[in-house]
This record gives C-alpha cells, sequence and structure tokens, in this order.
C-alpha cells in the first residue's frame, strides 16, 4: 500500500513548527516558514526581493504562473559540484572520482557549511520546505531543505512529493537528507579547492548538502538526484535519468533517455498514455517508481500546438524561470525570447499534466527508448538495439550539441553524457550499464534508439530535422507492437537494425545510406560520428568495459 503522499493538490501550512526546531541543524533562527500554501510563497516572494542584488522582482504571469529569476547564474554549474571526501575507505571506494566528482576535503567543507549556517542564521525569515524524493515508500528519504529565497521554496514544493500531515508530523523530526541552500552568499574564492565563488557540495557520509553563490533552483533538485544514484544502487535499485509513461489500456511501461533537447519531456507527455514522471525514476525488482513530485520543463519555443500539455501546466503553482514577456502589462510569456538565457525553464506538479500516473510507480518497462538529436544526420529515425548495444549506446549518451544548434552555430560538437546524465553520477558507468542489461535480461525489455535529430543530411547542408509527427509515429508503432514483428536490414559501421517499414513514416526517411543525395558525404560523416563514440569511449574503460566495444562502431 503506497503511502497517503499519494493524494494530490494538498495544501497545508505545517503549524507548530517554530525557529527552536531548527537547531539540530546548527541554525539560530528569528523566524521560519514552513510548508506553507502557495499562495503565501507568491506573497512572500513579490515583497521580499533579495537584497543588495542585481535580481529582478519576481511576478505573475498571463496564465497565473509565478516568474522568478535566479541572477547570475541561469543554469547548474557542474565545475563547481564537489563530494566532500568520505568518513571511510569503502565510502571512498564507491565514488567514480575524477573530472565528474571532485573531492573535497572535510576540513574545507566544515567551513563552507560553517559558512552556509552562519548567513542563514543571520536572515530575517527563512523557509523550510520538508518533502519526499521517491513514490515507493519502501526507498524514499525524507529531505529537508532549508532556504532564504520564496522562489526556492516554491520550486522544492513542486517538485518535492508533498507529505500528509501526519507524515509530516511523523517522518521529519529527523530528516535523511538536509540541503542548506544559502545561494545568494558567494563561496570564499580557495576554500573549495578553487577561485570560483560557486560551490555545490555534497556530502555522502553525513547527508547533507551546501549550496553558494548560486541561485539557480535547479541545483536543489539534481544535487538529490546525485544522491539517489549513490544510494540506490547498494539495495539492488537502478536510479535512471529519464521520463516514464504508461499504456492506457495495455499498462505497459516506456522509460524514454536522453539529453536536453532531445524530446524527452515533450514525448513522454502523450495524450494516449498516462504520465510517470519527466525526469528522473528508479527501477526496482517491483517495476519503477518516479522519484519526483513535480516536472521540470524547458520553455525555449514553447509551442501550445506542439506541447499542449506542457503549456497548459504553466499555471497557478508553477514557477517560470529567467523568461522575458511579450507584454509587460499583460504578463503574456515570450518563450523565445532567449536573452537571458536559452535555458528558460517552468517546474509544476506532476498532476499538472492530464491523465498523470498518482502514485507515480508502475510495472517493469516493456520498452526502453534512447533519443538522441543527430545533427550530423547520420543515424537513423529508428533502430533495435541488441543486449551489448544497449549498454555501450547507454554509457556513450550520445547528441549533437543543441545550444549550438539553436544559436545557428554551424560548428556541429558531439556531446556525449554516461547514462544520459554524466553530471549526477556518483559512481562508475559501467555499475548503472551492468544493472541496465540485467533488468532488461529479466524483464524481458525492448530497446530502442531514436534519433529527434536531422535527416537526409546534416544540419546546415541539405537535411531537415525529422518532425515530432513522424517521431510519435515510430513511437506509437513500438508501443502498438509493430515493430517487434517488423523486418530489418543492418547499417554499416554501427550494425543498427533498421526496419524496412514504419505505419505513418516515409519509408525513404528510415535508412540514411539511401536518404542522403552524396553518398561520398554521407560515409564521411559516418565515420566522423564513429570515431567521435569511440575516442569518448577510452574515458569510461576499466576491467568490465572492454566486452562492451562489440556493441559500438566498428571500424576496420
Amino acid at each position: 500500500m503506497l503511502s497517503s503522499c499519494a493524494r494530490v493538490g494538498r495544501q497545508f501550512c505545517a503549524k507548530g513548527f517554530t525557529p527552536q526546531d531548527l537547531r539540530k541543524q546548527g541554525i539560530v533562527a528569528k523566524k521560519v516558514l514552513r510548508n506553507i500554501p502557495v499562495p503565501k510563497y507568491y506573497q512572500e516572494d513579490i515583497a521580499n526581493v533579495p537584497e543588495g542584488s542585481n535580481i529582478l522582482p519576481g511576478c505573475i504571469s498571463s496564465t497565473g504562473a509565478f516568474v522568478a529569476y535566479s541572477g547570475a547564474k541561469t543554469g547548474r554549474s557542474p565545475a563547481d559540484k564537489r563530494i566532500v571526501e568520505p568518513d571511510t575507505p569503502e565510502e571512498d571506494r564507491k565514488i567514480w572520482w575524477g573530472s565528474v566528482n571532485k573531492k573535497l576535503s572535510r576540513s574545507s567543507y566544515d567551513n563552507v557549511l560553517k559558512r552556509a549556517k552562519d548567513y542563514l542564521s543571520s536572515r530575517d525569515q527563512l523557509y523550510v520546505v520538508d518533502g519526499f524524493v521517491g513514490w515507493d515508500p519502501k526507498y524514499r528519504k525524507a529531505v529537508r531543505v532549508i532556504c532564504t529565497r520564496p522562489y526556492h521554496a516554491l520550486f522544492m514544493h513542486n517538485m518535492l512529493i508533498r507529505p500528509s500531515p501526519k507524515e509530516l508530523a511523523e517522518s521529519f523530526s529527523n530528516p535523511e537528507f538536509v540541503i542548506y541552500n544559502a545561494g545568494q552568499l558567494d563561496a570564499e574564492p580557495g576554500t573549495t579547492q578553487g577561485s570560483s565563488k560557486t560551490c555545490i557540495a555534497l556530502d555522502v557520509s553525513r547527508n547533507t548538502a551546501v549550496i553558494l553563490g548560486s541561485q539557480y533552483a535547479g541545483e536543489m533538485k539534481k544535487g538529490l538526484f546525485t544522491m539517489m544514484h549513490y544510494w540506490m544502487p547498494d539495495l539492488g535499485v537502478l536510479s535512471l535519468h529519464s521520463s516514464c509513461n504508461e499504456g492506457i489500456e495495455k499498462g505497459d511501461v516506456t522509460l524514454l533517455f536522453g539529453l536536453s533537447g532531445t524530446g524527452k519531456t515533450t514525448l513522454s507527455a502523450d495524450p494516449k498514455r498516462r504520465l510517470i514522471g519527466d525526469d528522473e525514476h528508479c527501477w526496482t525488482k517491483d517495476g519503477v517508481f518516479n522519484i519526483e513530485g513535480g516536472c521540470y520543463a524547458k520553455c525555449i519555443g514553447l509551442d501550445e500546438t506542439k506541447e499542449p500539455e506542457i503549456f497548459n501546466a504553466i499555471k497557478f503553482g508553477s514557477v517560470l524561470e529567467n523568461v522575458l514577456f511579450k507584454d509587460q502589462e499583460t504578463g503574456e510569456v515570450d518563450y523565445d525570447n532567449v536573452k537571458l538565457t536559452q535555458n528558460t525553464r517552468c517546474s509544476y506538479p506532476l498532476e499538472y499534466i492530464p491523465g498523470a500516473k498518482i502514485p507515480a510507480v508502475g510495472g517493469h518497462p516493456k520498452n526502453i527508448i534512447f533519443l538522441t538529436c543527430d545533427a550530423n544526420g547520420v543515424l537513423p529515425p529508428v533502430s533495435k538495439l541488441n543486449s551489448l548495444q544497449c549498454m555501450y549506446h547507454f554509457i556513450s549518451g550520445y547528441t549533437a550539441n543543441m545550444a549550438g544548434v539553436l544559436a545557428g552555430d554551424e560548428l556541429i560538437t558531439p556531446t556525449f553524457s554516461a547514462c544520459f546524465g554524466e553530471a549526477f553520477l556518483p559512481r562508475h558507468p559501467t555499475l548503472y550499464a551492468e544493472m541496465l542489461e540485467q533488468k532488461v535480461k529479466k524483464y524481458d525489455a525492448n530497446v530502442w534508439l531514436l534519433n529527434t535529430g536531422w535527416i537526409n543530411g546534416k544540419y546546415g547542408a541539405g537535411g531537415k530535422r525529422i518532425s515530432i509527427k513522424h517521431t510519435r509515429a515510430i513511437i506509437d508503432a513500438i508501443h502498438s507492437g509493430e515493430l517487434e514483428k517488423a523486418e530489418y536490414t543492418e547499417t554499416d559501421i554501427f550494425k543498427l537494425k533498421i526496419p524496412k517499414a514504419v505505419s505513418g513514416v516515409p519509408t525513404e526517411i528510415l535508412d540514411p545510406a539511401k536518404s542522403w543525395t552524396n553518398k561520398a558525404d554521407f560515409d564521411h560523416n559516418l565515420v566522423a560520428l564513429a570515431k567521435s563514440f569511440k575516442k569518448n569511449f577510452e574515458k569510461y574503460k576499466n576491467e568490465k568495459s572492454d566486452r562492451l566495444l562489440a556493441g559500438g562502431p566498428q571500424l576496420s
């Protein structure tokens, strides 16, 4: 039986919580507002512009969403993320140390943590959000967020799973993880073993996190995701950077993986299926569960006709980040305006998507889809992967550099992110890949690679981006079982199996080798991409990765 946090639309104020309750977290607070109703967050933010900053004041959009601004940082700062030196050698050996996970000494972290606590204690008023990560009660964690900005609190109100009053009283006297968000205060250069004024530090031994020098709300969300990647493998649970939905009639579950700009959020919001979640999930012995209580969608170029579910979720209670207006007086948002950032986003509760599944859990996945936006135009719109290809492409996590493409940059940059979320992996990618392989085999899941990028040529040289209509037709054919029964051919070099036909999709675009008009150009770009894959995979080499090379491109 799932907990009562499965009920939705709940608004409550945590009465009886006093500043004294934060002393366990080492904070001497003057006034604390904990788990307050959504309208109160609006009132508090509009009335309290951050002191001494150039951040724009919060306001309300024409649809009722709260519009907030994060200041200089409008995206995550992966270069400033640190893992605190673990307390034991056993914990230390679990971490994939290197460019992704940089070590912060215990003494340095103690200074960072003290700086954050001192700053929070100096504020006239703090906001506390208590909630869960993980919809399955067997694996969920009770999390406390302590922050100074109502915008951050409302964001986490959306993204955490909101507890019932009973759960709030029983599960949070000693939270299992605490985030100290003092992002308005800069880190002291040198204290984090670098010159940056930003520090995102995660302590895996004592279950705390500190944010300094960044007011971008996504740091909290992704910090918790990193911790789930650390905790879950020890429980035999695979944590995944994927969206997830479920068939209304058959109850079949699909996981969709993909980096930013590949369509992970857009394609998971399918009117023919129930949304389980748009970004973060876990796969257990019982099935899948969403980690979060909300969604965090990109807003750049948002169009009601193409993404109606997301467009209509932007209403009262949602948080729009760093967007600008077509008309300041009416509050109409200009989703094409990227003057502040291309990374405009919206946070909203999961139940804002029509037909979302609450509780956000499902059975074992029937289909797993890797989404890539290949601006080279050499990967087919759809291909079926075998076991080794599944692991190879999962570890590779390939897409093109979408930011450059959208800015009109003619230079195509291959982007690789292990497990489609390298920045959030505290452990070596092969650990997650092996767990995925085991679960795919045990539960007989189909694995597909979908190119949501360019066809008939590469970007800027005669190619065009495949239409969402055709991509959705391919996904429909996967869900109907059509592609399980299809006839296939095999490509050169990548050895991918391509269906000869897909209902609703022009046959001539299914095989890039045939759709390009210039065969020599196609071969050149195909080999170039294959070399990029092989070069990238070298950084993941260990004693377990050699056998996976058979799942990658084969160059003579």
